[in-house]
């Protein structure tokens, strides 16, 4: 039968905008000082999922809980399983907001909250188009999981867990990426690099914090220092701010002078879209004799870390046909007198490097002193354009958007499409659309996310039915 999707789509906008307010309310963040067995990456994201998971219920699906740490609702019967891979968690909020993040807000026809794109928003969306599939009484000759972890913005805990205990799927896609279809995503990786905690001299560090998460580019920064003539250095950063794209004050107080930076966040596997706090205030500082441990943590964010994303400065500038550049995001600044200093670089690599590569290369730049350590990391992922999984979502893209131009994309970001073989990812971000993942103010049109929905129907009926 024929099936008008989009019509189909706005029968459930109600319902679906009840829900994911719901879902949106949720701070689901991922916080281990609030860890317990049964909250084993806090209260949020064990909340958000069983709150998904009670509304997958309340809509007869069958649904599984495993550990609080993932979940899915399943329909249908096969020997296959198509996955639809989407996730609870999001990003801290941060400040710089206009709207309170955990109260969704619609303004001029755009959804605000924390979660609004990445990946509630889109992820309910293809929720409420397997929900449509289920209604419609399609027959299906694949099982169909639509399975949420609770850690994608950190080290995929949740979804790792599920690979571990449960079939892994034929084929899938995860909503949380940009339409028209993502089938290559670079390799992930993030460098730990360690300072000492000399910090005394003329000028001395007393504290510099910058960062939420490591792939995350810090829309804020401050340090705290001492001074043998503050008023020349607060002349100095007033004329540094006026020279540079940030804003940011100067105050004193009892523990010192503290200078505070306020950049633009972004998404960290583009560090281009976002202004680093941190870097720019590293730089700053760098010019002045801080001592030891202190000047090489400044002086080596200065000279070799800088607004310098594709990490030339570190003779790692590297580019593959296929998949384009390597990409760095310095994400997390650290100094205090009692640990020293802490950098988490987070590379998106192409084929052609390795993170050993990397890591050596880090590692023979380093003043000495400073070591480099290299955490898990992914490899890259690619899925070929004839792939039938690639070759069906593209045609249901165009089908519904008239868009006939659009080619299958190759980004630096992560999604858990890569888990799989024969994973990509699809929407919901539409090309039109400004990306506000991971920032302030984050947003997503409602009109996007009903054409989504309609996407995301129609190409779970393309995926698990016979056509």
């Amino acid at each position: 039968m024929t099936i008008d999707w989009q019509a189909e789509a706005a029968k459930h906008q109600a319902d679906y905008l009840a829900d994911l307010s719901t879902m949106l309310r949720v701070p689901s963040f991922r916080d281990d000082s609030q860890a317990t067995p049964d909250a084993p990456l806090g209260p949020g994201p064990r909340e958000a999922l069983t709150t998904f998971l009670a509304i997958a219920e309340r809509d007869g699906f069958k649904t599984k809980n495993i550990d609080n740490l993932v979940g899915y609702a399943e329909y249908g019967d096969g020997d296959e399983t198509l996955a639809v891979l989407a996730h609870v968690d999001e990003m801290p909020a941060g400040n710089g907001w206009e709207t309170d993040p955990f109260e969704p807000t619609i303004k001029d026809g755009k959804l605000y909250a924390r979660g609004a794109s990445d990946d509630k928003g889109p992820g309910m969306a293809a929720y409420y188009g397997l929900k449509m599939v289920k209604e419609l009484g399609l027959k299906l000759n694949k099982k169909v999981r639509f399975i949420v972890g609770t850690d994608e913005e950190s080290n995929w805990t949740g979804m790792k867990r599920y690979f571990e205990v449960e079939p892994a799927p034929t084929l899938g896609f995860s909503p949380d990426a940009e339409f028209p279809l993502i089938n290559g995503e670079k390799g992930n990786v993030s460098l730990q690099v360690h300072f000492g905690n000399q910090a005394a001299g003329t000028f001395e560090l007393k504290r510099f914090d910058s960062g939420l998460r490591e792939n995350m580019v810090p829309r804020e920064a401050v340090a705290v220092i001492t001074t043998p003539a503050d008023d020349q250095v607060v002349t100095n950063f007033e004329a540094f701010l006026a020279a540079q794209p940030i804003t940011g004050q100067a105050t004193q107080d009892d523990a010192g002078l503290k200078l505070e930076v306020v950049g633009k966040a972004a998404h960290g596997m583009e560090p281009r879209n976002g202004i680093n706090a941190g870097t720019y205030l590293a730089t700053f500082l760098s010019q002045y004799a801080f001592a030891a441990d202190a000047q090489d943590f400044l002086g080596f964010i200065a000279t070799k870390l800088h607004d310098d994303s594709r990490v030339t400065q570190l003779d790692l500038a590297f580019t593959d046909d296929v998949m384009g550049d390597l990409t760095m995001n310095v994400g997390l600044l650290h100094f205090d007198q009692q640990a020293g200093g802490a950098l988490t670089l987070n590379f998106r690599y192409p084929k052609g490097i390795e993170p050993a590569d990397l890591t050596k290369k880090i590692a023979s730049e380093l003043p000495a002193g400073a070591t480099v350590t290299q955490g898990d990391f992914m490899v890259p992922h690619y899925v070929d354009p004839s792939d039938p999984i690639v070759k069906d979502l593209m045609a249901v893209y165009r089908r519904q958007t008239g868009d006939a131009d659009s080619q299958p994309e190759i980004v630096g970001g992560g999604t858990y499409g890569r888990m799989m073989a024969r994973g990509v990812a699809f929407g919901a971000l539409f090309p039109h659309t400004e990306d506000t993942m991971h920032q302030a103010n984050e947003f997503q049109p409602i009109d996007d996310l009903m054409a989504a929905m309609a996407i995301y129907g129609e190409s779970i009926a393309v995926l698990a039915t016979d056509k």
